[in-house]
């Protein structure tokens, strides 16, 4: 289909069982909506070998399914880009693989479609670890504060963005994409809709700790100058408190009788210099970070296969 009006982009990571059948649901579901479709697999170098054959297979089948593989394990964020680069319908459709996000649910997205990014939020999250709650309250606290992402909206997988916000966003150059900053840099028209979390189906989720570790550090480090400023902020701190000390010093110098010689220049002149290293460093870094989105042009994945 040359011009589907709907792109489903779905990151495929070990994923054997449920790749037909989210086919199969999501047929169904635009067959019903009575719009054409097409579904973008980005295969992100998945270990198990029956991965990419089942892709290639649904991709001969059906002429609505394009897949692709990556030369290495990219992330997930790199996947959703490279899907996001290929997509041609006018609206483009995020969800994830282990039908945890039902594709049921996507005409609850298009009941919004008149703002730019409509994301599907879970209603409940029972099927959550310990561990996974807490991390997803740390990362919203952290897209609030670091992306300014509005209040009352949680981020998930499950999203329907308008064509020109993707276009705005996958012309961003990036090495460590991270899909809401992206997103928050193309438009902030978003809304928020209740979606149900299903069970996942078959075997545990790929998503570690280590890769929320990782997909956290993109986000304060790859889109957020936050830890330099603070790093500024330390320095000024310091070197105040150090022009402060420091002339307590030279008064107790006149004030007192006993002082060790040197004592007071040296504490004064190290202090002082202490503190405006500091604040430097973190001038520099601030400049440093400006220079280096601009300049970095390291691919953020690489394609190895493609069908159609």
């Amino acid at each position: 289909m040359q011009n589907p009006t709907y792109s489903v982009v779905i990151p495929v990571y070990n994923s054997t069982q449920t790749l037909g059948e989210l086919v199969s649901r999501l047929g169904q579901v635009f067959l019903e909506i009575g719009e054409g479709h097409e579904v973008v697999f980005v295969d992100d170098a998945s270990p198990d070998p029956e991965t990419w054959p089942i892709l290639k297979a649904l991709a001969e089948q059906h002429n609505e399914v394009h897949a692709t593989r990556l030369m290495r394990n990219f992330g997930k964020a790199g996947a959703v880009l490279c899907g996001l680069r290929q997509a041609k319908g006018e609206w483009i459709i995020t969800i994830d693989d282990d039908l945890q996000h039902a594709p049921e649910d996507i005409p609850i997205l298009l009941e919004k479609k008149t703002h730019d990014v409509v994301i599907g939020a879970f209603s409940n999250r029972k099927k959550h670890s310990v561990m996974q709650h807490i991390t997803s309250r740390m990362k919203r606290y952290f897209d609030a504060k670091v992306l300014g992402v509005p209040p009352g909206i949680c981020m998930s997988p499950f999203k329907l963005f308008r064509a020109n916000v993707v276009a705005h966003m996958t012309a961003i150059e990036t090495t460590h994409p991270f899909i809401p900053a992206l997103m928050l840099q193309a438009t902030r028209d978003l809304v928020q809709v209740q979606i149900t979390h299903h069970p996942r189906q078959h075997g545990r989720s790929a998503f570690s700790l280590r890769k929320r570790l990782r997909q956290f550090s993109n986000l304060i480090f790859g889109n957020s100058s936050l830890v330099l400023r603070g790093l500024a902020m330390l320095g000024m701190t310091i070197s105040c408190l150090s022009l402060l000390y420091g002339g307590w010093l030279v008064l107790s110098y006149f004030w007192k009788d006993q002082t060790v010689p040197g004592w007071t220049s040296l504490m004064v002149v190290t202090l002082t210099l202490g503190g405006l290293i500091m604040f430097s460093l973190g001038v520099i870094g601030e400049y440093l970070i400006r220079m280096i989105e601009r300049m970095e042009k390291r691919p953020a994945y690489l394609v190895r296969e493609k069908l159609r």
